[in-house]
């Protein structure tokens, strides 16, 4: 038997809008869709505040031209169905999946296939319950908000859990399944997480896996885009290195993608909050001197060997 239409309470489809009198013309041209949709400046913040990542940006902007040309067809009368918008990111932690999903949600909404635009990001505990009768509820209630615009599941994996036969994921998932399917012309799912676990809970639920068109690997930054990556977060906090400390950091990479746990970009911002501590213990220390502005902007060599990376072993 066919599962039943589920749709959550509260929601609607987005609803064929009439077109005002004073609407303007329907575009003729690609670059006119452009122009009204002003998508383009999505995809140009994206490539600006994304270092790295080309066959992720080239993905996003297919879809985006897909939509385009779609949008196009339709003003021409041609037939264009609401394609599948459905997403899986996979790659290791801190390679830009939630910012691009932000980015994604934007150019969906300026494309007119979401209502809001909004991003809704949860895990496995904003959706599986502990107790019977728990889990619907708090699924329901996800999808609600994140109606109109992009839910994105990080570690969706965890949701399935075939050793503990009392987990409830698995009522989580069919919900998913049915609003995935019924309602893909209100809202877009994206999952995301490691490539080998993704592909497991692929193989374990058939039904996700046909309802997800797009699949995005999201590749680790090589050594000289983590280094640009941190010169362009402490510009935009207004820090920068100091003699000597430019070159210590980049020691620094070096040992600390050797370790365990590195998380890329996330990982880099966590260095340079602690880099900051140090400077701030720093000066601190020096209550009575006036301290000038490149006092203040300046992160020192020692501030960076200072980690327990040069010391660890």
């Amino acid at each position: 038997m066919n599962a039943p239409l589920y749709r959550i309470p509260g929601t609607t489809a987005a609803p064929v809008a009439a077109v005002p009198a004073d609407a303007p013309p329907a575009p003729q041209t690609i670059g006119e869709v452009l122009a009204q949709s002003q998508v383009e400046t999505v995809m140009d913040e994206l490539d600006r505040d994304l270092i790295g990542l080309v066959p992720v940006k080239q993905r996003i902007r297919d879809i985006a031209a897909l939509l385009v040309v779609d949008k196009l067809r339709l003003a021409h009368g041609l037939q264009a169905q609401t394609p599948s918008l459905h997403m899986c990111f996979t790659g290791n932690p801190g390679t830009g999946k939630t910012t691009v999903a932000m980015r994604m949600a934007q150019i969906l909404h300026r494309l007119g296939y979401v209502r809001k635009g909004h991003l809704v990001a949860v895990t496995r505990d904003d959706l599986v319950g502990q107790y019977i009768g728990h889990t619907a509820p708090k699924t329901k209630e996800v999808l609600k908000k994140a109606m109109g615009g992009v839910l994105f599941i990080d570690e969706a994996y965890y949701l399935y859990r075939p050793d503990n036969e009392r987990d409830y994921g698995q009522e989580a998932i069919e919900i998913l399944l049915q609003v995935m399917e019924n309602q893909r012309d209100d809202l877009v799912v994206i999952l995301a997480g490691y490539k080998d676990r993704m592909d497991t809970f692929f193989q374990s639920n058939p039904g996700m896996s046909s309802r997800v068109a797009h699949h995005l690997d999201f590749p680790d930054y090589a050594h000289g885009e983590l280094q640009a990556i941190a010169e362009r977060m402490l510009a935009t906090l207004n820090y920068c290195f100091g003699p000597g400390a430019r070159e210590a950091f980049d020691e620094y990479l070096q040992h600390r993608r050797q370790q365990p746990h590195f998380a890329n970009a996330r990982s880099v911002r966590n260095a340079l909050d602690r880099m900051r501590l140090r400077q701030a213990s720093r000066l601190f220390g020096e209550r009575d001197r006036v301290l000038s502005r490149e006092d203040l902007t300046t992160l020192a060599e020692s501030d960076v060997r200072a980690s327990r990376v040069f010391t660890a072993g």
